[in-house]
């Protein structure tokens, strides 16, 4: 996924652009308030970590702009650490609020949950071809009309699965998407969370299988050999 940091101060970047792309994160920097919206709409970044104070243009009006015409979320940064600007930033569409001090290890996991909560507000998965509708705000998920009995570990596995049919996701992945609270778990519970939700879903569809493993690699949802 791609992060665009927009700061100001060099140092600060570095370390930033650093750090996210430790985690795996494509960065790209941007220290001018007027390049901003033109790198959101060039770049398409996953997330924008955007500076509050900046040269040329405020991070408020730039966040005013990036939620008006984008649902990419924005995550502010700055210094001014009253209530007012806080509350400011939020109503403005912002997804949280980082104030410097920071640890960059800290950014680095409000950009992991901040992703992962976009994900989960999502538009609803519907694909009539195939039977298989998400809502994520209802946390429902149907196939062939029926409504699947899924814990949220499930849900979220479904709904990460079904976000890019026909994409391999690796374990890693898998885990990254399914817990927000970064606990230390096995490849065996993934492959228990994939084997309960086959399991279900073949309940409603015994003669497809939606979930398929692709050894060495991860899993894929397989929407078209699932279609009856």
């Amino acid at each position: 996924m791609k992060v665009l940091v927009v700061e100001d101060e060099p140092k600060l970047a570095q370390v930033l652009q650093t750090y996210l792309e430790a985690a795996s994160y494509e960065v790209r920097c941007v220290a001018d308030g007027l390049l901003v919206m033109d790198a959101v709409q060039q770049w398409q970044p996953a997330l924008v970590l955007l500076d509050l104070m900046l040269p040329g243009r405020d991070g408020l009006d730039i966040c005013r702009d990036i939620r008006a015409q984008t649902r990419i979320p924005v995550i502010m940064v700055t210094a001014r650490t009253e209530e007012i600007d806080r509350l400011l930033g939020l109503e403005l569409g912002a997804d949280d609020y980082i104030c410097k001090p920071y640890s960059p290890r800290e950014v680095v996991a409000r950009v992991r949950a901040v992703l992962r909560r976009a994900e989960g507000r999502a538009d609803p998965v519907a694909d009539p071809a195939t039977g298989l509708q998400i809502v994520a705000d209802a946390w429902q998920a149907r196939l062939d009309g029926v409504l699947l009995d899924l814990t949220p570990v499930e849900f979220r596995l479904l709904s990460l699965l079904a976000s890019q049919p026909g994409r391999i996701f690796s374990r890693d992945q898998v885990l990254d998407g399914l817990y927000d609270d970064h606990r230390v778990v096995t490849d065996r519970t993934v492959d228990s969370h994939i084997k309960n939700l086959r399991r279900k879903l073949a309940a409603i569809r015994p003669e497809g299988e939606l979930i398929r493993s692709v050894y060495g690699v991860g899993y894929r949802l397989d929407l078209d050999a699932a279609a009856s």
